[in-house]
């Protein structure tokens, strides 16, 4: 059954409206009054309901869909441990890829980071449309996957902004449920990334920091030491930009 993100308040036995991005969905599948999807609210607080509803298209407009809402299945998709995920911004659609697949993998959230080897930097009003789009890509995703929480895709910003940001999760390192640092890293001293979490960490959240293209600069690697990161390892081989984040997600997430 398609689905559909519809971040409208759902609630069994309400008509609506399907937001324009579902409703184009909708008419190019040719679905018509009586067919069934899927709705999902996609939300991360704990007000949201979660999981999805049934629903019934019962008019279809030139450009508007209106649907009745059935029943509510408190299904979740979700990693059991969540992966916040601070990835070097990279170059053409790599980044787009890269939205893509951590969301399928479970990833909680994505904070494009501005990096010195960045080769795109985004500032302003095309830092805004960036944003926005690879959060429609995350939500593209989830509609895809199954997942019904959309992982956030937070304002591009450098390490030293992130770092002074509030709001990190971190702010103690001896509470459990702070999220564990971890620097994806070639310098020596590394260890591998399951050595690191241990089994005893297996529901701890964890915030991941991978560089773009030629990975972070030292400057960067050292700040990030400075503030609690501990350097780790995905083997002996060089992955990509793209390819780094995604492995250590699908080690930690599946």
């Amino acid at each position: 059954m398609p689905r559909f993100h519809c971040p409208a308040p759902l609630a069994t036995g309400a008509e609506l409206d399907l937001p324009p991005g579902a409703a184009r969905h909708v008419q190019v599948l040719r679905l018509q009054p009586g067919d069934g999807i899927t709705l999902f609210h996609g939300g991360q607080s704990s007000a949201d309901p979660g999981g999805e509803f049934d629903a019934t298209v019962v008019k279809m407009g030139r450009s508007d869909v209106r649907v009745l809402v059935g029943a509510h299945h408190a299904i979740e998709r979700e990693a059991p441990r969540a992966v916040h995920l601070l990835a070097g911004i990279t170059a053409n659609e790599r980044m787009d890829w890269l939205v893509e697949k951590a969301t399928e993998l479970g990833v909680a959230s994505i904070t494009p980071l501005v990096a010195e080897r960045s080769v795109l930097k985004l500032k302003g009003e095309r830092a805004d449309k960036k944003i926005a789009h690879w959060q429609a890509v995350a939500v593209a995703a989830c509609e895809q996957c199954g997942r019904n929480r959309v992982p956030v895709v937070h304002a591009a910003i450098d390490l030293a902004g992130w770092l002074r940001s509030p709001g990190q999760g971190l702010t103690s390192p001896e509470t459990r449920d702070t999220p564990q640092r971890l620097l994806l890293s070639l310098r020596a001293g590394t260890v591998p990334l399951r050595e690191a979490t241990g089994s005893a960490d297996g529901q701890r959240p964890v915030l991941f920091l991978s560089g773009p293209e030629g990975g972070l600069s030292a400057a960067e690697e050292e700040l990030a030491l400075q503030h609690g990161f501990a350097p780790v390892t995905l083997g002996p081989r060089v992955l990509r930009a793209e390819t780094a984040p995604l492995a250590a997600l699908a080690a930690l997430t599946l």
